[in-house]
């Protein structure tokens, strides 16, 4: 294996950390244990090479989430007896301040009103384009992006993701999700969905299909939520992402 799918440098240094983490934990670190293990302050770094581990056959999935990452060949250690286990109850309570797109959780007030104002130029040069695919040529242009009309607007709020549930679209745990305020959304939206006006949380709108809605999480791993259309409302629909690396 290791001729046919020679590691990177990078690939190496975060398998080794995996490893290290599985076998003085008993289980595999979270994306944030990981990127602050490598001293690496984007998560979709370590993400995309957790993906290319996986895709070489050095690492798998067991269940959900990071948690389930097993080192292929590796049997796993029981876990350290300092490590402490909260019964679920005391689990709920340390996590219910934190919003959650892969647990349902307690929802983040959004205020009615927010402030029109701003200041300073929220503009920066858009200088043309670049292929991600076959190249093309490089073409400067004067026009410049308003991230305001992004981003800014009283109608806007944003939240700060952390779980899976909708890695598979690129949204990961550390990033920062922008939202539209509305209380209605469309099959194919990307939601924030309050269950029972107490938990909310962040999944891709399905189709509505007899009284029940679909909620969709973006990851193979985890199930579809459904639930009665009477006990399900809108806080807002997803229009931007912002990460920084």
């Amino acid at each position: 294996m290791e001729s046919l799918n020679p590691l990177t440098h990078l690939e190496a240094r975060v398998l080794a950390a995996i490893e290290r983490h599985i076998r003085a934990e008993g289980v595999a670190p979270t994306i944030s244990e990981l990127a602050n293990n490598l001293r690496l302050k984007s998560k979709g770094t370590v993400h995309r090479y957790v993906q290319s581990l996986i895709a070489k056959g050095r690492l798998e999935r067991h269940g959900n989430g990071w948690r389930g990452l097993r080192i292929v060949g590796l049997a796993m250690p029981s876990p350290n007896s300092n490590v402490e286990h909260l019964p679920t109850s005391s689990k709920s309570a340390t996590l219910s301040h934190l919003w959650s797109d892969s647990n349902v959780e307690r929802p983040m007030s959004v205020p009615a009103e927010m402030s029109k104002e701003t200041t300073g130029d929220f503009r920066i040069p858009l200088l043309g384009r670049i292929a991600a695919g076959q190249p093309i040529e490089a073409i400067e242009d004067a026009n410049y992006l308003d991230l305001a009309a992004f981003f800014i607007g009283p109608d806007r709020y944003a939240l700060r993701v952390t779980g899976e549930s909708m890695m598979d679209v690129g949204i990961l745990d550390g990033d920062t999700v922008i939202l539209r305020k509305q209380n209605t959304a469309s099959t194919g939206d990307i939601v924030v969905a309050l269950i029972d006006g107490q938990e909310a949380t962040l999944k891709r709108l399905g189709e509505t299909d007899k009284g029940v809605v679909q909620l969709i999480p973006e990851n193979a791993a985890m199930a579809t939520m459904r639930y009665d259309a009477s006990r399900v409302s809108f806080q807002g629909v997803l229009v931007g992402q912002l990460r920084s690396y």
